[in-house]
């Protein structure tokens, strides 16, 4: 949610990430060797285009609220927390905003 650099990941889901990144913020970059890396992590056809898929649409939504004006509510994050299980709450990487860390 804030940083997942700092999280202890397992390559396929460190690539999938790293893939939505470079998607996200280098669309234009973006080359086949991007594919080829999530395939060698052992992500199927079907997996990558999921990874791709719901990348595309998170910056759809948020371009979309963004365009609109659409605020954050204020407690959003107690929501969150709300249905997260404790193991989730205790990651540090997870929960602490970026700007907050020391």
């Amino acid at each position: 949610m804030h940083d997942y650099t700092k999280a202890d990941l397992d390559p396929q889901t460190w690539g999938m990430l790293n893939f939505a990144v470079k998607l996200t913020l280098e669309p234009w970059e973006m080359r086949k060797t991007d594919v080829e890396r999530l395939r060698s992590l052992g992500l199927s056809d079907e997996e990558i285009l999921a990874t791709t898929l719901v990348t595309c649409l998170f910056n759809f939504m948020t371009r979309l609220a963004d365009g609109l004006g659409v605020e954050y509510p204020a407690d959003a994050e107690a929501s969150m927390r709300s249905w997260m299980s404790p193991d989730v709450v205790a990651q540090d990487w997870l929960m602490t905003p970026v700007d907050d860390r020391p």
